[in-house]
């Protein structure tokens, strides 16, 4: 039984819940319950949500503020502080403040990073000692995307996600566009037209320029406002989506660079990030300064 929480100082502190891309995505099979399986590097780029956690007495576990149109119970945030408390007999509870800058329907895991730092930041603040694997299968129960957030490195994936092997990709710039639709991931995967059987490439083919994403053509063909993102930043550099998108993204050699693509397509039909590639998760770098992990 866990007896004792965190001190005070570390619960006032705001964490980072970090966006990521998704610098290639192949669908090289699928599994017999019907989810996908995959090959795709996960880097992070410095855009970020924030979450702030408000010790409480009474044992549960709630939002500050309830995202519209998500049921509480629903929020990723309050799954993940619920499977802790679930899997280790805690009786904290927390109220939990995020500040959200992500979109929502975006490609940049938003959700599935809100609900990593939820996991790993109570894991420390409740006291509970929960190894990083753990944490990442508990990760995995909430959504594919969440135990690269949880592990907090760059990496190339397989599996449906959560098979990671730490990468290092160049920290390059980005521009990333998020049009103004949002896209269904399951209706997405579940297209007839949808590439299935692409084949498996090494890490050095990846490095070598195999940045392809087998989602772009059904995307594009059913999200007219994504095909035109994806044309306006491709006469700068190579035009990419991340996971299913909406958001699309290209890299630059230098923040100098980007800007120009960045000044040049900025209108009032798209959001638009002007962002650093990372190769470590500001969630890693933050529990480093206080010397939670080595």
């Amino acid at each position: 039984m866990i007896e004792k929480q965190s001190d005070s100082a570390i619960w006032s502190e705001r964490w980072p819940a970090v966006a990521k891309l998704n610098l290639m995505l192949r669908i090289v099979g699928r599994r017999s319950d019907g989810y996908h399986l995959l090959q795709t590097v996960f880097q992070f780029v410095d855009i970020c949500d924030w979450i702030t956690f408000h010790p409480v007495d009474d044992g549960k576990v709630s939002l500050l503020h309830i995202m519209p149109g998500v049921p509480e119970a629903d929020d990723l945030t309050i799954r993940a502080a619920n499977s802790l408390k679930l899997e280790t007999g805690c009786s904290f509870g927390v109220c939990i403040e995020v500040e959200k800058n992500l979109p929502m329907g975006g490609g940049l895991g938003g959700g599935s990073s809100d609900a990593a730092t939820t996991l790993v930041v109570l894991n420390k603040l409740w006291n509970l000692h929960l190894p990083l694997e753990r944490l990442m299968e508990l990760g995995l129960a909430l959504g594919a995307d969440v135990p690269v957030f949880v592990n907090g490195y760059s990496a190339w994936a397989e599996g449906v996600g959560e098979v990671l092997k730490k990468i290092t990709p160049a920290e390059q710039w980005c521009v990333v566009i998020k049009p103004g639709c949002h896209v269904n991931t399951k209706e997405i995967f579940s297209a007839k037209n949808l590439t299935r059987n692409s084949k498996s490439i090494k890490i050095a083919d990846f490095i070598a320029g195999q940045h392809q994403n087998d989602c772009v053509e059904v995307v594009s063909e059913q999200y007219a406002q994504v095909k035109e993102a994806l044309l306006a930043l491709s006469d700068f550099t190579e035009a990419r989506l991340t996971g299913t998108g909406a958001c699309v993204f290209g890299q630059f050699e230098s923040k100098e660079l980007a800007e120009v693509a960045y000044d040049t397509l900025k209108n009032n039909k798209w959001q638009m990030y002007l962002a650093k590639g990372l190769n470590e998760s500001p969630l890693v770098t933050k529990l480093k300064d206080w010397n939670y992990i080595s």
